[in-house]
């Protein structure tokens, strides 16, 4: 900015965005003074730097509104979470669809879990069922992320908001079984 541009010739741009051409340094930062107006490099980097007249204080002050309204225009997506058993029965299948459904509009990632409980783990395919019925269920308003992974006794699945086609939900087959 002003006295601190170290380059002999600049490409100047006036107060008004009108392209004056190349000038030496000197020259520019007397037309800046006369004009009460910062000589400020836009493009350092451009041969010859880029060099415009403006007010740098309230140009200053124009980028940082620009950076906090963008700032507070970011989506901040959050990883919501829904459990449920295998055994669900239709009503409350019906409701924590809804949730998920709702949780994905907003534009939020949903974690969906089954919890196994005793015996009900020796029936996975169960839970792989369930989890493939509810990206059915909400395709095209949001799409699998991560497939679905036993942890422990929980199977855990990851849903994004989108609609990217998701690729088929087939349990794991065990190790050692013919494929």
């Amino acid at each position: 900015m002003n006295e601190r541009i170290r380059v002999r010739q600049v490409r100047l741009i006036d107060e008004n965005g009108v392209q004056i051409g190349v000038v030496d340094t000197r020259e520019a930062l007397r037309l800046a003074r006369e004009r009460e107006y910062d000589l400020v490099l836009v493009s350092p980097n451009s041969v010859p730097p880029v060099a415009r007249l403006l007010d740098y204080g309230k140009w200053r002050y124009e980028q940082q509104q620009a950076e906090k309204e963008a700032r507070k225009k970011a989506k901040r997506t959050e990883l919501k979470s829904m459990k449920l058993r295998p055994k669900i029965e239709a009503h409350d299948y019906n409701t924590k669809l809804s949730h998920i459904r709702r949780f994905l509009e907003e534009g939020h990632k949903v974690k969906v879990t089954i919890m196994f409980r005793g015996r009900e783990l020796a029936h996975q395919e169960l839970g792989y069922r369930l989890l493939e019925r509810i990206a059915k269920d909400l395709e095209g308003i949001g799409f699998v992320e991560m497939r679905p992974e036993l942890m422990g006794r929980d199977m855990n699945m990851v849903m994004a908001p989108g609609s990217k086609p998701s690729a088929p939900i087939t349990p794991a087959s065990p190790a050692g079984s013919p494929s």
